[in-house]
């Protein structure tokens, strides 16, 4: 699959790259996307939840009424979840984290950019950077790709900091490097913009 070339002003450079089949044109396996997509949210939850069971408040233990003949609900002490003391089976600190295969996390990504090619959401830009950062320079330059508006992911060869400070302060815009892009990343995007080094490192994948 080949694609074309932009400069930064949107302009047609007339090279071309090649997109390898076995990773922009898979079949694209739904089930091993929301693993990954599912892995991903899970590593990034604390797990610091914790609420105080019976055994754990603080109260008396003298039973607060006899057990029958009262006319209404058996009780125990104060610090029955009845009489709001403390609370049923309440959350306590755990690690949501599971384990995903390699090879599942690869087809995973690769399911992931085979979806982005088939939609044609792909553009291929030469390299580039800016002298300094500038807001202004990176909204130009999505509007010469007339990418402007959409949720944008850039993928670097490696990390530039005047790329990544000029997209900061735009909404909808992030950047990353081909050794961070991950299936979540690439799903949560309307559209690609990889700078033309980055293809061989993703060719790879």
């Amino acid at each position: 699959m080949e694609v074309s070339v932009y400069n930064i002003k949107g302009e047609d450079t007339g090279r071309k790259v090649t997109l390898k089949e076995g990773v922009f044109g898979i079949e694209p396996n739904d089930h091993i996307i929301y693993l990954d997509v599912k892995q991903h949210l899970a590593n990034k939850r604390q797990g610091t939840a914790k609420a105080k069971e019976r055994s754990e408040v603080s109260g008396s233990t003298r039973k607060l009424g006899r057990q029958k003949g009262g006319g209404g609900a058996r009780h125990g002490d104060i610090k029955s979840p009845v009489m709001g003391g403390s609370r049923i089976f309440g959350p306590k600190p755990r690690d949501y984290s599971f384990k995903l295969n390699k090879k599942e996390k690869m087809l995973a990504r690769r399911s992931a950019l085979s979806y982005k090619a088939r939609e044609e959401a792909i553009t291929v830009v030469e390299d580039f950077s800016f002298e300094v950062p500038k807001t202004k320079a990176f909204l130009s330059l999505a509007e010469n790709l007339k990418v402007a508006g959409k949720k944008l992911l850039v993928v670097l060869p490696e990390n530039n900091e005047t790329i990544f400070l000029s997209a900061r302060n735009v909404q909808k815009a992030n950047v990353t490097t081909v050794s961070e892009l991950n299936t979540y990343k690439v799903l949560n995007a309307a559209h690609l913009v990889v700078l033309e080094s980055s293809i061989n490192a993703l060719n790879n994948f």
